[in-house]
């Protein structure tokens, strides 16, 4: 079906997405908006999982230091080429992600790098805590796999609500910017420091 400029133009300024990407993703859903952008994501997300096998060394070192210098995090933010390494979009997000680890304090960067010592440990203590609340055995095993779901969305930074977009996870939005920018991007390491937290 034929597609109108304006039409392209307006899926353009709502997903970044290229001009030929726009017209193809309007011809293929009919010319229905929302079906638009929902294609062009999973065509996104498609790319990005196919460059993910590229090896990203340039990149960055971000800092975010809080208001009143008592926090401060740096973060390591790869990508293929020094060229992406020096793009505005490419810095905000790495800006973002410092941020993000300001405020939302992860522990690990996945949950592949939560040691299994960690995972058993809180297994134990999720399964006494629903013990002692009364829950039937049965449905033990359940609580503590949603509590421990729960438990690696909040200290995985992947697994983190965005904090400038909570509908979307920080592992979307690295996603969302490989298709975007066309490099395979990797966070490759954090740290957090705040001001005494190491004194006795």
């Amino acid at each position: 079906m034929a597609v109108s400029a304006q039409e392209v133009k307006k899926l353009r300024e709502k997903t970044g997405a290229g001009m030929m990407d726009c017209k193809r993703a309007l011809e293929e859903t009919g010319g229905i908006m929302d079906k638009a952008i929902e294609y062009l994501k999973e065509q996104g997300l498609a790319a990005a999982s196919k460059r993910a096998d590229r090896v990203a060394a340039e990149g960055i070192i971000e800092s975010y230091i809080h208001m009143g210098n008592k926090l401060g995090v740096l973060v390591e933010v790869n990508c293929e080429t020094d060229f992406v390494a020096r793009t505005d979009e490419f810095r905000e997000f790495a800006k973002d992600i410092a941020m993000q680890v300001a405020a939302s304090n992860p522990l690990y960067l996945s949950r592949e790098d939560v040691p299994a010592e960690v995972l058993a440990k809180e297994k134990d203590i999720l399964r006494k805590q629903a013990i002692n609340e009364g829950k039937p055995e049965q449905v033990v095993d359940r609580i503590v796999e949603g509590r421990l779901a729960k438990f690696l969305d909040e200290t995985c930074l992947l697994e983190q609500p965005f904090i400038k977009d909570p509908d979307k996870k920080v592992g979307d939005l690295l996603k969302e910017k490989i298709a975007r920018i066309g490099e395979n991007m990797v966070i490759r390491r954090f740290v957090r420091f705040r001001l005494g937290e190491l004194v006795e």
